[in-house]
């Protein structure tokens, strides 16, 4: 679970980042054959985009005057505050007014902004849960999911399925011995039968034909059936 971990981590920085988050290891050394996701907030050199994930650098900034930020550009990034070296941020570049400038500017603001603000898809967050249980308790949104997802072949066919509206969806994937092995070795819990942990208990994949599908696989097939699905719920 925590080489898989460490993969999605490394998959969500951006290529000019990695080497400064996710120092030399084992788990890493193939990480650079896997598919790059190429999300919006992967940019190339030459991209021109408001935001950017950058790195606070170490160089020294003259008094009242803000930290240096690796922003992936050709020329460092000065941003509004003092940071520590080696802090991750996400920036907000100002417009050049002089092309001949040594360095960009721009401010710090939240994660979330480029979201919130622009629309823009910004990569996701991993939370490492012990147990299934703790998938539920350690929810990081104060009210909970308020609708939750299990996949198992002994679940009801999805094709029938009606979602509700909701703020907050989980879906949960079982590995090769379904959600049944993660409720028998969860000490938190007192039950047989994964579906009364879930709103929805589904079987993604009726008529599979085959005797196991892969977590990796499961994952595409699930997110690709639900999605008009989770369109037509969030419209209505």
């Amino acid at each position: 679970m925590t080489f898989s971990c460490t993969l999605i981590c490394a998959l969500r920085v951006n290529r000019y980042l990695r080497k400064c988050f996710f120092p030399k290891h084992r788990d890493l050394d193939f990480a650079g054959v896997l598919n790059p996701l190429d999300s919006p907030h992967h940019l190339r050199i030459d991209d021109d985009a408001e935001y950017r994930e950058g790195v606070v650098v170490d160089r020294p900034s003259k008094p009242g005057k803000g930290s240096f930020v690796n922003c992936g550009l050709r020329k460092e990034v000065q941003i509004d505050k003092q940071l520590q070296a080696g802090l991750r941020v996400t920036v907000r570049l100002h417009k050049m007014e002089n092309s001949e400038s040594k360095v960009l500017k721009g401010s710090v603001i939240a994660p979330d902004v480029p979201r919130m603000e622009s629309g823009l898809y910004w990569g996701y967050t991993v939370r490492l849960a012990s147990c299934l249980s703790s998938v539920f308790t350690e929810c990081p949104f104060e009210d909970g999911y308020d609708l939750t997802i299990g996949t198992s072949e002994r679940g009801s066919d999805i094709d029938s399925t009606i979602l509700p509206t909701f703020r907050h969806m989980l879906i949960v994937f079982g590995g090769l011995q379904g959600l049944e092995a993660s409720v028998d070795a969860d000490p938190n819990l007192n039950l047989t039968d994964p579906c009364v942990l879930f709103h929805h208990y589904l079987n993604t994949c009726p008529g599979q034909g085959s005797r196991i599908i892969r977590t990796e696989e499961a994952i595409l097939i699930t997110l690709s059936i639900l999605r008009p699905k989770i369109d037509k719920a969030l419209k209505s």
